[in-house]
This record gives C-alpha cells, sequence and structure tokens, in this order.
C-alpha cells in the first residue's frame, strides 16, 4: 500500500501541530513503521508564516529527546486535501478553519485529534496557557490513539 499521509493543523502551525508532526513521527519510527509514513503540519492562519517552532515546543521536545530542526510554519492549502490521507486539527476552532480551506470534506479525512480517544476535548493552545508540559500530554494521548486507528484500519 502506499503510504499514509498525515497533515497536523493548528492555528499558527508554531505549538501544537509542530509538537504533533515531530512526536507521531518519533511514534512511528520508534515502532519500525517510519516507511508506511509521510507527516507534516501546517497552519490555518498567515501570522506565523516562516517562523520557526515556539521555543516552549521546542524545548519540551528536547527534553523527549524529539528535534524539531528545519520545521518553519506553513499555511494549509486548498490543494491538502487530495495530498493526504488524514488533516488532524488540535480543537474545534481549527476544524472550523479547515473546512473554510478546504471547502468540503467528503472522503472524511479531518478529525480533531482527541477525538481518536476515549477522551474527546480540544488541546488548549500552549501559546495562551503556556502550559507545554499539558499540550505534550494531550499530543501523546492523541497521537497514541491516531497510531491505533491507523493501525487497525489501514493496511500497513
Amino acid at each position: 500500500k502506499d503510504m499514509i499521509k498525515i497533515l497536523f493543523i493548528c492555528h499558527g502551525n508554531i505549538c501544537r501541530s509542530p509538537m504533533a508532526e515531530f512526536v507521531f513521527r518519533d511514534m512511528v519510527q520508534k515502532r519500525g513503521l517510519a516507511n508506511s509514513f509521510s507527516i507534516a503540519s501546517a497552519a490555518t492562519s498567515r501570522e506565523e508564516e516562516g517562523n520557526p517552532v515556539h521555543y516552549g515546543t521546542v524545548q519540551k521536545l528536547k527534553t523527549q529527546g524529539i528535534s524539531t530542526a528545519g520545521k518553519y510554519a506553513v499555511q494549509m492549502q486548498k490543494k491538502d486535501y487530495a495530498a493526504y490521507d488524514y488533516i488532524i486539527g488540535m480543537e474545534y476552532r481549527n476544524i472550523r478553519n479547515i473546512h473554510r480551506i478546504i471547502g468540503s470534506d467528503p472522503d472524511h479525512k479531518v478529525h480533531r485529534l482527541l477525538d481518536f480517544t476515549v477522551n474527546p476535548r480540544d488541546i488548549a493552545d500552549p501559546w495562551y496557557t503556556g502550559n507545554f508540559d499539558r499540550t505534550y500530554d494531550d499530543i501523546v494521548e492523541g497521537c497514541e490513539g491516531l497510531l491505533l486507528h491507523i493501525l487497525e484500519n489501514e493496511k500497513i
């Protein structure tokens, strides 16, 4: 089967979505599944376009031995809908803004990350909360749920 392509989305693509991108990449690498996935992240807004990953995300991931080197914020494009299998927002606002960009979701590709867990909810923006530890825990929980969903439903 082809690679499974995942695009993680948040408002600015400097805190939550790059954290999810690199956490998920680390998870699949540790399971020997890196060749089965193509993983990226993007923003719904242009506010941070071209900016590096937020210091709080960089520092939190560094404690886990995960680097975000080379990642700069990009905005999601309408054409991304065709290019990805899963388009994963962090909160309901991201989902609403993703729909604004893509128009419609006939293939049901758009999901909220924590909807793949037993406790569906939004992931708060650490740019406002300052709590990158909480964001990290939520993202790990969501990424584990997403990976489980994919392993159960896709041919890998």
